[in-house]
């Protein structure tokens, strides 16, 4: 057979499809290990949390600080409360960042004033100590739970932060309680790096703000996530009075919205490498057809015998045909086992997330398959049509 007396010929034709398929299969793993990670991160916020902030959008197309605008209050937190039956769990947020100063160490990081229902909204947990009550927040108490990144930085190791007092712009701040380690988030964001404390107490001794910057809540379940947004809605637009050809003021996110959307542009970005990893098997498509015309050049008295003992051009053809589809279907077999490799090597050494699903090795196979009968049916088609009597005459 013409592929096992030139070997090397065949393993180089073989090369282009290899390199394509193990690069559409490195793509696809990677763009699917990044979907899958980024749906279980947002959903490991609570998949039935919605997220209500000022709307950012200025008429003019002028976009603010959503942070500093004030349109949301403790008002519309009760009216929430109270005209949303389709929402189990209601918390403010306020923020800040600056200093931590414990002894002669100190910190940069986030302090956030919360309700005492974010823990539960957030599907955070107390490692040591006590979250702080209803009256602690009714009486702005300066007390705060810490993460693990901020206790790393200010505490030595071993040594309990319960009961210490913190300094948060020279403002002391006593710990009562540790938050069980999250990690980072979808965006690289360190989730520990956090301090939590009263909400009312961020608004009076650190901001001095009376507004609520967001609001966080919990749908009772994840199949009235939709429901609540409606009920939000609707109870925000008559909190602010809003007529009806206003638009609202303020925004609502369900945790469905955000998983759709990064979904998408994963979606996108997968679907952008591997077309162009494909380029690649265009190339060594057009190498299995050059190959193919020049083997159709040097077995033409081969097909002129043939020929004339009887063969037809149908025959002659798949004879072809069917030495392409092979040459390609080998060079599939081993990109697969080489994109599968190549991917769980990126894994181990740079920690990316993979997902590697039989569809896309069905599809590099089908691939693989096409671009063998598409590129070698040509040269296929041209051995057939030989004249047998030239064919034969040919040196």
């Amino acid at each position: 057979m013409a592929m096992a007396r030139n070997k090397m010929r065949t393993i180089l034709t073989m090369l282009g499809i290899i390199i394509g398929v193990a690069s559409v299969i490195a793509m696809l793993a990677i763009g699917q290990g990044s979907k899958k990670s980024i749906q279980d991160q947002i959903s490991s916020m609570g998949t039935n949390m919605l997220m209500i902030r000022p709307n950012s959008d200025a008429p003019g197309g002028v976009r603010l600080d959503a942070s500093s605008m004030q349109n949301l209050t403790i008002k519309d937190l009760e009216a929430i409360q109270q005209q949303c039956p389709n929402v189990a769990l209601v918390s403010p947020l306020v923020s800040g960042r600056g200093q931590t100063i414990y002894a002669s160490k100190n910190w940069p990081t986030s302090i956030q004033g919360v309700g005492t229902n974010f823990l539960e909204i957030r599907k955070m947990s107390i490692k040591d100590g006590i979250m702080f009550s209803e009256q602690d927040v009714a009486t702005a108490a300066k007390v705060c739970v810490l993460g693990k990144t901020v206790i790393e930085n200010l505490f030595a190791d071993g040594d309990s932060p319960i009961g210490k007092t913190i300094r948060f712009k020279n403002i002391p701040f006593k710990v009562i309680g540790t938050l069980a380690e999250k990690g980072e988030n979808t965006f690289g964001q360190d989730q520990d790096d956090i301090i939590l404390t009263p909400y009312t107490t961020i608004q009076k001794r650190v901001l001095a703000i009376t507004y609520i910057q967001n609001i966080f809540a919990s749908a009772i379940d994840e199949k009235s996530s939709d429901i609540a947004l409606k009920e939000i809605t609707a109870a925000l637009r008559q909190s602010h009075k809003l007529k009806d050809s206003q638009e609202d003021d303020f925004s609502v996110r369900t945790q469905a919205e955000l998983i759709s959307t990064f979904s998408s542009i994963t979606q996108m970005l997968t679907i952008l490498l591997a077309a162009i990893a494909s380029i690649s098997l265009l190339v060594g498509g057009i190498g299995i057809m050059n190959i193919m015309f020049v083997s159709v050049t040097e077995r033409t008295r081969e097909i002129g015998l043939r020929m004339a003992i009887g063969g037809r051009e149908i025959d002659i053809m798949f004879q072809f045909l069917i030495e392409a589809v092979m040459i390609s279907i080998a060079g599939g077999i081993i990109g697969v086992a080489l994109g599968i490799t190549t991917s769980y090597a990126l894994a181990s050494i740079l920690g990316w997330p993979i997902t590697i699903t039989s569809l896309s090795i069905i599809l590099s196979f089908l691939v693989c398959f096409i671009t063998g009968v598409f590129f070698g049916w040509y040269p296929a088609r041209k051995a057939s049509y030989l004249d047998p009597i030239e064919a034969l005459r040919y040196e």
